[in-house]
């Protein structure tokens, strides 16, 4: 069910992606277009660019809802046409980042999002037992018939993203997670005042808020990489959103490359305020 898009790429889908980052005009629209504002929107631009750009896929229908007499059972994401199998799929897709938090009389750790609203479990549950499986639904299938598009053969999941784990914790990773997963590192603010300017010695490099930047969306996608050295104003003006409005915050830490002088992406950490992760409501 877990979508793996990589098994799927051409050969010459490096060269394609650097012919595009040397002439993003001349690609798809996504690269040059003003990004969304909503993360998961500018997530569905690329992952349609994926789908019909590198792959070479036809999209049939996204962003569907499917409905019983005026009341919205769920969304179709994507229903494509594999042309590599030959077959009609359905696509759910999410792109999340989830922080590691072992409370008090548990064993386990509980993954939550940032805004401590969403959380790893119960996100995963609901996309394999209730989006996953929204074609199978007599609702989606007269929908479906009514557009000329056959019944998707089977259920695809794409949930990318960060897992954030406690910076002076240790945390094993959720269960059925990839031991190769995108990972980076999560201190509450009053932590961090605590710290020496130079941070503590077994994390000196990530807690030296000199080299951080902070990273609005969609920069979260991916390492950030900028010609300019980070401005300490900004990490600083960023910092007191976490202190003054209780609002996590997402921090790139950089490292000047000896090779061309840029400063790209070592780590990346979150900052939260110290009753996280408690809602906003809670606060």
């Amino acid at each position: 069910m877990v979508f793996a898009p990589e098994k799927y790429l051409p050969e010459d889908t490096e060269l394609q992606l650097k012919a595009w980052d040397s002439a993003p005009r001349l690609g798809p629209a996504v690269l040059t277009e003003q990004p969304a504002r909503r993360l998961g929107h500018y997530f569905e631009r690329l992952y349609e660019c994926l789908i019909q750009d590198l792959l070479g896929w036809e999209i049939l229908l996204k962003n569907r809802p499917v409905r019983n007499n005026g009341i919205t059972l769920g969304e179709l994401d994507f229903v494509v046409r594999n042309s590599t199998d030959n077959v009609v799929e359905h696509h759910e897709i999410a792109v999340k980042f989830y922080l590691g938090h072992l409370e008090t009389g548990r064993e386990t750790a509980l993954w939550y999002g940032p805004n401590a609203r969403d959380r790893l479990d119960i996100k995963s549950q609901r996309l394999i037992s209730h989006q996953s499986q929204m074609t199978e639904r007599p609702e989606a299938r007269i929908l479906l018939d009514s557009l000329g598009i056959g019944t998707p053969v089977r259920p695809r999941i794409f949930m990318p993203g960060y897992l954030f784990y406690p910076l002076r914790e240790t945390l094993p990773p959720p269960e059925h997670i990839p031991s190769e997963h995108l990972r980076g590192d999560w201190l509450y603010i009053d932590d961090l005042d605590r710290m020496p300017e130079a941070g503590l010695v077994e994390n000196a490099g990530k807690t030296d808020t000199r080299t951080w930047v902070p990273l609005i969306k969609p920069h979260w996608l991916g390492p950030w990489r900028q010609k300019q050295a980070p401005d300490y104003q900004k990490t600083e003006e960023a910092l007191e959103v976490v202190r003054s409005a209780g609002i996590p915050r997402l921090f790139a830490v950089l490292e000047q490359s000896p090779m061309d002088g840029y400063w790209q992406e070592t780590s990346r950490l979150f900052v939260v305020p110290g009753n996280w992760p408690a809602t906003p409501s809670q606060r």
